[in-house]
């Protein structure tokens, strides 16, 4: 049997499909920790050379990735915890955070599509307050210090037109921001980290590509400036669980049994790398997710 095509947003699912001999050569540093009591696991993937990016199919850079089971729980004080994880791990990764910026924050996606509405969602929540201080000052707030936050939702090709990119470095171009966060929904390899699993990185977003769709990149090359990316994996390639479940099947064949045949791409159907799966509660877990991801943005931004 041929070996299954694996399509994922996660660099975590990227560099588990090689082996640590291999990753260690190719430049990959990966540093985990555990919180048992809140069972939140937080794993750092670094990659440092070319050939590491090239193998993973991921740019050079750094991602945090955050996997929390009970994210899928209606706990608000569970959730409370993941945005604190979240925030404590934005700060870390955003540039000069110590200091006073000018943060642009970017909800990519298509609000009519529930499974993709994540960074719309997550936007609605946020604490936006650019206007405010550029009208009356930091005083409107009663504050000395703080960042100026604004934010935007580009929409989708289909629906405007225009690239979301473009969109995107023209408020760049006329607002001259510090840092962008750009907020998407993702796409997983594996069905136990839908819905479960948050990852930050410093390298950037290209829209629509775990679905197969790539738009133009926001990199801090493309934009100019630095480009933060947060997603959340809420969609499944619907070839991926054929293929995951194929795959069981062989591992249980008995040698000399006749074994199914994949295509060039690995797997048994072709059309269904065009479907993709959701949770059948994805509304609800989206408003949750978006509010816990929110939060974290903006307990992240707000300075001491």
């Amino acid at each position: 049997m041929g070996s299954f095509h694996v399509r994922t947003d996660l660099a975590l699912e990227a560099r588990e499909s090689v082996s640590d001999a291999d990753s260690a050569m190719r430049g990959v540093i990966t540093e985990e920790s555990y919180d048992e009591e809140q069972d939140i696991r937080v794993t750092r993937v670094e990659i440092t050379t070319k050939n590491a990016a090239k193998a993973l199919g991921k740019p050079v850079g750094i991602y945090i990735t955050i996997e929390a089971p009970g994210m899928l729980e209606p706990d608000e004080g569970y959730h409370r915890e993941i945005s604190q994880v979240i925030s404590t791990e934005l700060v870390k990764i955003i540039p000069d955070s110590e200091n006073e910026q000018d943060i642009l924050v970017v909800g990519l996606g298509n609000r009519e599509v529930t499974a993709d509405a994540l960074g719309p969602h997550v936007v609605d929540n946020l604490f936006i307050n650019r206007h405010v201080v550029r009208e009356f000052g930091k005083a409107a707030y009663n504050r000395q210090r703080m960042n100026t936050i604004s934010c935007m939702e580009p929409g989708v090709t289909g629906r405007t037109g225009m690239e979301a990119a473009e969109m995107i470095k023209g408020v760049v171009e006329q607002t001259s921001p510090s840092v962008m966060i750009v907020i998407d929904a993702l796409a997983a390899r594996s069905t136990r980290r839908l819905n479960r699993t948050v990852q930050i990185s410093n390298t950037g977003i290209h829209p629509g590509s775990g679905v197969g769709n790539h738009r133009n990149a926001l990199t801090e090359e493309s934009m100019g400036i630095p480009v933060i990316s947060i997603g959340v994996p809420t969609v499944v390639d619907a070839a991926t669980i054929v293929g995951d479940a194929l795959e069981n099947l062989r591992r249980t064949m008995k040698n000399g049994e006749k074994e199914w045949q994949l295509d060039a791409e690995g797997s048994l159907l072709p059309e269904l790398h065009n479907m993709y799966v959701a949770s059948k509660d994805i509304d609800a877990v989206i408003k949750r997710l978006s509010y816990t991801v929110s939060e974290g943005i903006n307990m992240a931004l707000e300075l001491e």
